[in-house]
């Protein structure tokens, strides 16, 4: 281990991150860990991924290697699977090139207790993220029946959740007791640990919350003549385009709302159609985007048919972060009522791109919004989501604000240069 001098010293290390999600997986675990990586190559460290097997080829980033391992293709089972190939290549990785930390991403890997202590005991010691909980997962598709969501035998991957998540919940215990250290995603994720898996009195968890790509997802500019000529065509396509919205003015009669996620029940869907009536009876030319993969998009529309909204409702499949980024500036609101999450990123790309957010008022969601940088509606009352959608989009002064310091407070606390520099004091303190 070597070490290097900048505000104080460093130890640089090498760094074997394992984790079930990967780019060309742009999931929530996929995308955070392509980006800590790259964050903490940049400071001087060495970075193994230990991911499973793609067709696609992965992104190369400078400083970051990735080992891909097979994997068995089948719902909750692959996390068992891809744990024991992951073990395999980190004990080889780890004759060729000594690792100094091993960094687990759960839920996407199971290993055993034995394996847990095995790996402090023979490679190096372990920091375990909590990406949020099975017994979580399976928690909000629970509350997201009792509001008449999508059911929950119609995907595969969540009657797996809802059928084996209290079986697979043996393995984050295991990442509890096992790992000399844990970093939850929120607050609100250390206090479902603390309430389901009962820790060990010295337990040592730290909350961090996982930041943004802040270049990426980042305020309109207006003044790019080619990307307000992208902008102008996407509100058109949307038939949300008077001359204020085109000019970029809060006062649009013909505002853009914009919802990004699975096509699964637990992200609340089919309640935000649910208040769109509302939506629609004080704001008219209001639209709504929803941006996600997943087997419910046939019945969200026909549920929009129903409510007599199809002509303000379109569903787009997954798209590329350029294009994902330009829907997020272009976008008046971005609505997210979902049931679960771990934290929840989409919120943070949205405040980023300088856009308010109307979200549920339950933690983690809370954690990250307020009054100040957007709206707050009680979790599955769809007549109170369209009352914060119509707040949010009465006052234009206010949502102009709202706009800047959402910006603001994601530059503050919500970036991969501030989760890297964590990280990087985490993994030193472990070490010492």
């Amino acid at each position: 281990m070597t070490f290097k001098c900048g505000s104080g010293f460093v130890f640089l290390m090498h760094i074997a991150m394992v984790s079930g999600e990967y780019p060309p997986r742009w999931g929530g675990i996929g995308s955070v860990v392509y980006h800590l990586a790259g964050h903490l190559a940049a400071r001087g460290h060495d970075v193994t991924v230990i991911t499973r097997t793609h067709a696609q080829a992965t992104p190369q980033q400078p400083g970051v290697s990735v080992l891909q391992v097979p994997w068995l293709k089948a719902p909750m089972m692959f996390t068992r699977s891809y744990g024991k190939h992951a073990l395999v290549e980190l004990r080889r990785l780890h004759q060729v090139k000594p690792v100094d930390v091993v960094h687990t991403l759960l839920p996407l890997v199971s290993w055993t207790l034995k394996e847990y202590r095995w790996v402090e005991e023979h490679i190096a010691p372990v920091v375990s993220a909590l990406n949020g909980s099975w017994v979580g997962e399976r928690e909000g598709m629970k509350l997201a029946a009792q509001h008449k969501e999508a059911a929950t035998w119609k995907n595969p991957n969540d009657l797996a959740i809802l059928l084996t998540g209290g079986y697979y919940a043996r393995y984050e215990q295991a990442g509890v007791e096992g790992s000399t250290a844990c970093v939850a995603i929120s607050d609100s994720t250390k206090a479902e640990f603390e309430r389901w898996y009962r820790p060990p009195e010295d337990w040592w968890c730290e909350t961090v919350l996982y930041g943004v790509d802040h270049k990426v997802f980042r305020p309109m500019n207006h003044d790019h003549e080619e990307e307000q000529l992208a902008y102008e065509e996407l509100r058109k396509s949307y038939d949300a385009a008077d001359e204020a919205a085109l000019n970029g003015e809060a006062a649009t009669k013909t505002p853009l709302l914009l919802a990004v996620g699975r096509l699964v029940a637990r992200k609340g869907h089919r309640t935000l159609l649910r208040a769109m009536p509302g939506v629609l009876k004080q704001h008219p030319g209001a639209r709504l985007v929803i941006i996600g993969r997943g087997h419910m998009r046939r019945t969200l529309m026909r549920q929009a048919k129903r409510l007599g909204i199809a002509h303000a409702v379109h569903i787009q499949p997954g798209m590329s972060f350029d294009r994902l980024a330009l829907h997020f500036r272009a976008a008046d609101a971005v609505v997210y009522p979902s049931y679960y999450e771990g934290q929840g990123l989409i919120p943070l790309e949205a405040l980023a791109s300088g856009t308010p957010v109307v979200t549920v008022n339950q933690a983690p969601l809370t954690e990250m919004i307020d009054d100040e940088v957007g709206e707050l509606f009680t979790c599955g009352d769809h007549d109170d989501l369209a009352r914060a959608v119509n707040r949010c989009l009465a006052e234009p002064q206010e949502r102009t604000q709202r706009m800047v310091r959402g910006r603001e407070r994601v530059l503050e606390r919500y970036t991969y240069e501030h989760n890297a520099a964590a990280y990087e004091a985490i993994y030193e303190s472990m070490l010492s």
